[in-house]
């Protein structure tokens, strides 16, 4: 399994217009997607302009088709990418699950 996380600073004030992004990518993206274990994105309520993306995929290859596809290439790569300041890209390998 391959995990990805991505701690994204937003730019000032787009916390709102991230959030409906992100919500109207998930069901068109990862829930279609079968190599998509899980996808979560968390807000932080002491910080504002900030979101925390957590991602589980089958291997590297259902990665690459997760952001290669149609969906992620206009709503992520497209409109969400306009209102970041950083990208962080973090792998992690699972220890425990539960």
């Amino acid at each position: 399994m391959l995990a990805k996380v991505f701690p994204i600073p937003l730019k000032p004030g787009k916390q709102a217009e991230a959030e409906k992004i992100v919500a109207e990518f998930a069901p068109l993206g990862p829930g279609q997607e079968e190599g998509t274990v899980s996808f979560r994105v968390y807000r932080d309520p002491a910080k504002p302009d900030y979101l925390l993306f957590v991602e589980h995929f089958a291997d590297q290859a259902a990665y690459d088709a997760h952001t290669g596809s149609p969906a992620y290439q206009k709503l992520i790569a497209g409109q969400f990418a306009e209102l970041i300041q950083e990208f962080v890209e973090i792998d992690h390998e699972l220890i425990v699950s539960l």
